[in-house]
């Protein structure tokens, strides 16, 4: 998909991979759509691509509530008349041992990393339906593969992001022409770490901070990379690591 002249929805658009992305694609020529509790943050960096020529509608949203989802895309197709492809970033990690009994963490990751992404689809599919085009990216994880310190219902979220972006490709790819696909990268440098208060798992993490991790932008080129395919073209899973992680 040329990006020129696209547009692409961005959710956990305020900072990290969500920003990178963001940049990335509008760079590209891609019109894109953030979307983030943050606003001001979302401003800031609407002002930010404006600068450089790029094309940019700011919609606080939070992802756990469909109402704003649906929000983003009635005022996406206000805007630029269409959506052809949707990025669901948003999401949290609040490590911690199960013993410990975080069950708030537990929910609000469920809410957030799972739920969120449902949310997403279902707020963009009629269009990408009545369209029979579109790309949905999914951003699970290095950990839908392999449990680490703390990781159990991190991992569990990441493991169903996953597997339903494999079933959404099976049940709507052949019918509709829309293309998904799971991103999943290793440690990135991100504010993610900073959610953590589980000081047991901070420790067990401690020596990650000696190693080079992947770089936003890294994830944002993937990205890229999946959506700048020709149509015939499914990436199913894009899986990252840095070099120096086990």
């Amino acid at each position: 998909m040329n990006l020129k002249n696209k547009v692409v929805i961005i959710t956990g658009a305020s900072s990290g991979i969500g920003k990178a992305t963001a940049v990335k694609l509008a760079k590209e020529g891609a019109s894109v759509v953030l979307c983030a509790r943050s606003e001001d943050e979302l401003n800031q960096l609407k002002e930010k691509i404006e600068k450089n020529g790029g094309k940019a509608l700011v919609v606080k949203t939070d992802v756990t509530k469909p109402a704003d989802l649906e929000k983003a895309v009635s005022q996406t197709l206000d805007q630029f008349g269409s959506i052809d492809a949707l990025i669901n970033n948003a999401g949290l990690m609040p490590l911690s041992y199960i013993e410990k009994l975080k069950t708030d963490e537990w929910e609000k990751m469920v809410d957030v990393n799972i739920k969120g992404v449902l949310n997403g689809v279902a707020a963009v599919l009629p269009t990408m339906r009545k369209n029979k085009s579109g790309h949905i990216i999914n951003i699970s994880s290095s950990a839908a593969h392999r449990y680490f310190p703390g990781g159990a219902v991190y991992s569990a979220t990441k493991v169903a992001v996953k597997m339903f972006s494999d079933g959404l490709r099976q049940e709507l790819a052949p019918t509709y022409g829309i293309n998904v696909t799971s991103i999943e990268p290793g440690a990135v440098d991100t504010s993610l770490f900073e959610t953590i208060t589980d000081d047991d798992v901070k420790k067990k993490l401690a020596g990650m901070k000696e190693m080079t991790t992947l770089e936003a932008e890294d994830v944002a080129d993937a990205i890229f990379f999946a959506l700048n395919q020709h149509d015939r073209v499914n990436i199913n899973d894009v899986y990252l690591m840095p070099t120096e992680q086990k």
